[in-house]
């Protein structure tokens, strides 16, 4: 089912009241691949009255008072992405599409979306139940930040946008929880997995807690902004993860230590309830969503990315660790798709943050790891790489047959990591041979992001030698399957400690090695809360304290892009 978005809806339901009103950036797409369907499912598996509000209008009361108030709490979500990044390209120019939206326009998401929605709340409803953010915007905006936008240190979000609560990371556990002890008038200031805001004598006996440099500190000195980040970075995930303390002005920020991961058996649970898989109708009706075609009949096999490249904002908000879900769930998805009444033949994509890092765990994942880098600038012995568990599920999903009868399509279309086949001696080239023969349409996607070792050091990225290494084994096994695959690079350009000549020098390596003209090149985005956004604003490598050239001005980065678009 739908969760309900109008009192008509309520009415066929039989509910006179809400529990939760979730308000979120995105429209309301009912899929696996939506934060806001997710969390609202598991709440209505708990048994809790879900409803949502997608891209309310800002200029009346018609949307946020459509559902009444609800008796636990307001959810609050930027959507799939951070507000400022769906808004503005990497040249700082408004985006006019929107792929969350119907019809396609960039005209229903605000800048700074958890704030706007926060502050419309409080507009109509005075003294409300609290307001919960949640989603990626909450989690890398959750301690003092750098924001390019505004070119300077912001505070907590929790501040700004006067909330109540802040769920970070993947929230499943955490919000169930607290609607628990919110239903039951229990205090939830000791859940793991949250943020809140404190006074002087609440945090009193908080000895466990790490203490960061204050908002005041940080925005005045950058050698406290990079200690606060390193402090904030290595204690962000489970079991290690402790609690952190920050002073904003005479109050505090108080992160809980994060959540503990859900199993595979908690996360089988949750990819198999009851989705969609369509664009709820109240929103439908106003035209298409674009984003529904490459979700609808996409399927997650696992969270987390063990990679922690510098630039990705996907181990701040995942983690590193890799939680998989059991082969069973997964299939039971396939059939579910297959019996989809407008299925095509095609699922769209089997995958995760990295296509090909299902199966692969950390052996020592309930102990406490102060190892930084499971596979970079080596891979961590505790890694335990191979490609088995895949090939032994897209084997199975191979053999799922249609309605009428006929073989289905299963494409691997998340990025994959070129380095892991590389370094899985025994099952890498076979998932490679069986990935370009069965799933790949006729693109493969890896991202080596630059090709210069300096710059690939910087990004946390393997060297060029495993790309060309790669390019190689790639050509070998298309040749000899009589395949017309090819492949597709993703580059970065303007990267901190990049320069024109590195990009010179990019482009010559591409077209010896990899002889052709990349058309995938974007330019760097500082996004919040990564070792990459440090390094742009502090102008150095945070690792060795070496000064590097950041190309910030807009003229400068097209330069950088137009060396290898011409």
């Amino acid at each position: 089912m739908f969760l309900p978005t109008t009192i008509s809806e309520l009415k066929r339901l039989g509910w006179d009241y809400l529990d939760v009103i979730i308000v979120s950036g995105d429209t309301y797409i009912d899929s696996s691949y939506s934060g806001i369907a997710v969390i609202g499912k598991v709440l209505l598996n708990e048994g809790y009255r879900v409803g949502i509000i997608a891209q309310p209008d800002l200029d009346s009361d018609k949307d946020i008072l459509r559902l009444g108030e609800p008796r636990l709490f307001w959810g609050v979500s930027s959507g799939c992405v951070d507000s400022m990044i769906a808004n503005y390209t990497s040249l700082n120019k408004k985006r006019l599409s929107d792929d969350f939206t119907p019809g396609g326009m960039n005209t229903k998401r605000p800048d700074r979306a958890l704030i706007v929605y926060s502050n419309l709340i409080k507009r109509y409803f005075k003294n409300t139940v609290p307001i919960v953010l949640g989603g990626i915007e909450a989690s890398l905006r959750r301690i003092a930040h750098y924001d390019a936008w505004d070119n300077k240190i912001r505070r907590p979000i929790l501040f700004d946008a006067k909330a109540d609560i802040l769920i970070y990371g993947m929230g499943e556990r955490a919000v169930i929880e607290l609607a628990k002890r919110l239903k039951n008038r229990q205090g939830y200031r000791d859940l793991r997995g949250i943020a809140y805001i404190a006074k002087r004598e609440e945090i009193l006996n908080f000895n466990q807690y790490v203490v960061l440099p204050s908002f005041e500190e940080v925005s005045s000195n950058r050698e406290e902004f990079k200690r606060m980040f390193f402090l904030f970075y290595n204690n962000n995930e489970f079991p290690a993860g402790r609690g952190l303390i920050q002073q904003v002005g005479n109050r505090f920020l108080v992160q809980n230590p994060p959540s503990i991961p859900l199993s595979t058996l908690e996360l089988d649970r949750i990819y198999n309830l009851n989705y969609e898989r369509d664009v709820h109708p109240y929103y439908k009706k106003n035209g298409k969503v674009k984003a529904l075609e490459t979700i609808r009949f996409s399927i997650t096999t696992h969270r987390g990315c063990s990679g922690d490249c510098a630039f990705c904002a996907i181990s701040i908000h995942q983690g590193r660790q890799i939680i998989s879900r059991s082969e069973d769930s997964i299939l039971q998805e396939v059939f579910d798709v297959v019996n989809h009444p407008e299925f095509n033949g095609i699922i769209s994509d089997v995958g995760g943050p990295t296509a090909n890092m299902y199966g692969m765990e950390c052996l020592q994942k309930q102990k406490p790891c102060t190892n930084r880098s499971c596979i970079y600038p080596k891979i961590c012995p505790s890694f335990n790489i191979s490609h088995k568990k895949q090939l032994d599920l897209l084997r199975k999903i191979r053999n799922v047959k249609s309605k009428s009868g006929k073989n289905i399509r299963a494409f691997v279309a998340s990025g994959i990591r070129h380095d892991l086949i590389l370094a899985d001696v025994d099952y890498g080239k076979i998932f490679l041979e069986e990935v370009l023969k069965y799933h790949t349409s006729g693109q493969m996607k890896i991202a080596p992001e630059h090709t210069e070792d300096r710059i690939l050091r910087l990004m946390k990225k393997p060297g060029n030698k495993i790309l060309v290494e790669f390019k190689k084994i790639f050509d070998r096994i298309n040749q000899k399957l009589d395949e017309k695959k090819f492949l597709t690079y993703y580059f970065i350009a303007a990267y901190p400690g990049c320069t024109i000549r590195d990009m010179e020098r990019m482009r010559d390596f591409v077209n010896k090695e990899l002889r052709l003209k990349p058309e995938q090149i974007q330019i760097f985005t500082p996004s919040p809360s990564t070792f990459s956004t440090l390094m742009y604003y502090l102008e150095e490598d945070p690792f060795t304290g070496e000064k590097i050239f950041v190309e910030k001005g807009l003229k400068g980065k097209k330069k950088q892009k137009a060396v290898i678009t011409g």
